[in-house]
């Protein structure tokens, strides 16, 4: 990206703000922030914020372990978890939700959404595989999980796009911007 893209502008605040900001509306009881890379000036945009935070010494290594950081920082007793992405600032509280509801209602102990066919995030994780994630080594990360418990996987399908679309790339950023200010201008 050229710079830290977690504290570009995104909608009058940064991209982690606005992420932080939609978990925090979202029927979420808690979160997290598992931080790396520049914890220090994400930590001064996010200390306003009422949530937790950890620190993962091994971020360089990729989001397999930000996810093993997040679940060892949980306490025993959290009923499951939801693994958002820092640089997904267009998910919807309505995707957070329904993945809660869905939950609950489902007795599943993963659940993820999809949209035209294709899984997405945030994904919800119960509790008991904890264990199993802390001593997960798979290449593909999480998708090692999901491949073990089909049977205690459910999809619960969207039209919301937003689960899929994440800012890796200046075009990423940029695409998105401007979807955002053409959405501003109707």
């Amino acid at each position: 990206m050229g710079s830290p893209k977690m504290m570009l502008p995104y909608k009058g605040m940064t991209i982690i703000e606005k992420v932080v900001e939609n978990v925090l509306i979202s029927d979420v009881e808690k979160a997290v922030i598992v931080l790396g890379a520049n914890k220090k000036e994400i930590m001064e945009v996010i200390g306003k914020y009422p949530v937790m935070h950890c620190y993962n010494d091994n971020y360089k290594q990729g989001m397999q372990s930000s996810v093993k950081c997040g679940f060892a920082f949980l306490p025993p007793d959290f009923r499951a978890a939801m693994v958002f992405l820092g640089d997904q600032p267009m998910a919807e509280t309505s995707v957070m939700n329904l993945v809660i509801e869905a939950h609950y209602k489902s007795g599943k102990g993963i659940v993820i959404p999809v949209c035209n066919g294709k899984r997405g995030h945030p994904i919800l994780i119960n509790n008991k595989y904890k264990e199993e994630i802390l001593s997960l080594d798979e290449p593909d990360g999480l998708r090692g999980l999901l491949r073990k418990h089909p049977d205690d996987l459910l999809e619960i399908e969207t039209e919301n796009e937003s689960i899929l679309k994440d800012i890796d790339t200046q075009e990423d950023y940029f695409c998105e911007i401007n979807k955002t200010h053409q959405t501003w201008k109707k």
